[in-house]
């Protein structure tokens, strides 16, 4: 509930009238919250007290000597009882002033005391006060009850951020801040004072305020805070401006409003779970070539449109860590870049991961220069990561999107990891490499890489100096041995030398065509099974 204060109290027509006046603790008189208003002339009151209560007296309980020591402990009992203060009535106890000892004792206590000039009703004075007190009970179940319906009504619609900072905004009447963990602001609406210096620093500032429990307020900078998210895993935290403590009222917002923030990230993160496989289902069954009515329905209500469409496949996968990349991009944010990609190019596509390749299938106006979306989602997905990228050539038919699909996961799984990250990359750029991507899960090649490097291998898991490297260093170097030989460090001598070990074990001539080319086949074939399993 919104706090009454003493002061609000005094401010009544009744008390007014009656010519109350604060004579002791003047300054607390502002501040001090009054729970309820008894009348009571006994002087060993406070044990019947709660705090906030104030108590309203004639005095004639009072022992007829003023002793200091009697209002030393009356006042110290009330003050300990946590009262709000006591008004006196003059007139039956005392009549022109109330005595400088009892002014005295509640100065030491730093507790309230009003005198009133004029005889009162004390009825009257205890009906205003809680006919006070329960409208502002009665408004503040009234404002509950407006927050719950808006916050309800939020949930229901799965509003995202936008909504429930408008909301907390509108209901609080200042500015208020969605943070991230690391204390940079997300989202922020502006209240009706200097926004500028309320975000100023933000970071260095909301770095040093920490609340205890979940929601709290900061009296330096006058925020209330709430945290986004349970414990460890918070992600944020939301942030009003509240210069005073805040009211009951306002920490309900903050509070409703995190919970409604955390309801739209679980209804946007199992929304894009959803999306996610069904569109995983989608590319699965358009790259088994079997193209029903009910697949073209279901694509239809996915937003993915095949009439009067041509299709391109465009994949995408993290770049290798070992290339360099301080952090490697994950399968998510990618996805994450791609949809926002697709979406920016008004362009429908279905987005799913498929063995840690992101695979977009994008659906364009026939008339549109498919290779030109691709190259442009591209640029959109390479400026954000660190990535390999392949498109295949676009079809004109949804029956013929398994080609697509395929020649795009060829190319992908045919690039090396030196491969350039700025580039889509297509079936023209991958050569024999595509021709080896395409028959990776054949068994018929890991026989022949076997059987043509077996010899080399096993030397190579036995001795330090290995064969293998020099026979690769003369397949990468076929014009020029001395190159091949500078390639490694080594001397033409050593360097033959190796060779001539090679072609004993192998028993062949490296001289020739047929062999080097074998040999070529192999190396790079065990090359990208390896780039694979990394």
């Amino acid at each position: 509930m919104q706090q009454l204060t003493l002061a609000e109290v005094l401010d009544l027509p009744a008390l007014r009238h009656a010519g109350a006046q604060v004579v002791a603790a003047q300054g607390e008189s502002l501040v001090r919250t009054v729970r309820w208003l008894h009348a009571s002339d006994l002087p060993d009151v406070a044990p019947l007290l709660r705090p906030g209560d104030l108590v309203l007296t004639t005095g004639s309980g009072f022992p007829a000597d003023d002793r200091a020591t009697e209002f030393d402990a009356y006042a110290s009992d009330l003050q300990a009882a946590g009262a709000a203060g006591v008004i006196v009535e003059l007139g039956r106890r005392w009549h022109r002033r109330l005595p400088h000892l009892l002014v005295d004792a509640f100065e030491r206590a730093h507790l309230p005391l009003v005198s009133l000039a004029h005889e009162v009703r004390f009825a009257a004075i205890t009906q205003a006060v809680g006919e006070l007190i329960v409208d502002r009970q009665l408004a503040e179940l009234r404002d509950a009850e407006r927050v719950h319906e808006i916050f309800t009504e939020l949930s229901f619609t799965q509003a995202g951020p936008p909504e429930v900072l408008d909301a907390v905004q509108r209901l609080a009447g200042a500015t208020v801040v969605v943070e991230n963990e690391q204390h940079q602001i997300l989202d922020y609406l502006a209240g009706p004072g200097d926004v500028s210096s309320f975000l100023e620093d933000w970071s260095v500032r909301s770095t040093r305020v920490h609340v205890k429990g979940r929601t709290g307020w900061d009296s330096s900078n006058g925020w209330l805070v709430t945290l986004l998210g349970a414990g460890d895993r918070s992600w944020g935290r939301i942030v009003i401006e509240s210069p005073t403590p805040p009211p009951q009222r306002l920490v309900a917002v903050a509070e409703r409003a995190a919970a409604a923030l955390a309801l739209h990230r679980l209804h946007r993160r199992d929304r894009d779970n959803l999306v996610r496989r069904t569109h995983f289902e989608l590319i699965s069954r358009l790259s088994r070539g079997s193209v029903s009515d009910d697949l073209l329905r279901r694509c239809k209500v996915a937003g993915f449109p095949v009439v009067g469409r041509k299709f391109v496949a465009f994949a995408v996968r993290p770049r290798p860590v070992e290339t360099g990349d301080t952090r490697r991009a994950s399968v998510d944010e990618i996805i994450a870049t791609a949809v926002q990609g697709c979406s920016a190019l008004r362009t429908p596509a279905l987005v799913c991961e498929i063995d840690e390749t992101v695979q977009v299938l994008l659906s364009c106006p026939e008339r549109t220069d498919a290779d030109r979306v691709t190259e442009q989602l591209g640029a959109r997905v390479s400026r954000r990561h660190g990535v390999l990228m392949s498109a295949g050539r676009a079809v004109k038919e949804v029956e013929s999107v398994e080609r697509t699909l395929l020649e795009a996961r060829q190319v992908i799984g045919a690039l090396s990891a030196s491969a350039d990250i700025t580039v889509v990359h297509r079936l023209e750029d991958v050569h024999v490499r595509g021709l080896l991507a395409l028959l990776a899960d054949d068994e018929r090649l890991r026989l022949f890489v076997e059987r043509e490097l077996q010899a080399l291998t096993q030397h190579d898991a036995e001795s330090t100096v290995k064969l293998s490297v020099a026979v690769r260093a003369l397949l990468w170097h076929p014009s020029n041995k001395t190159d091949a030989a500078a390639s490694l460090h080594l001397s033409r001598a050593a360097f033959y030398s190796r060779l001539e070990r090679a072609e004993q074990l192998l028993g062949v001539e490296l001289d020739d065509p047929d062999v080097r080319l074998s040999l070529h086949l192999a190396l790079l074939a065990r090359d990208m099974a390896a780039q694979r399993e990394t």
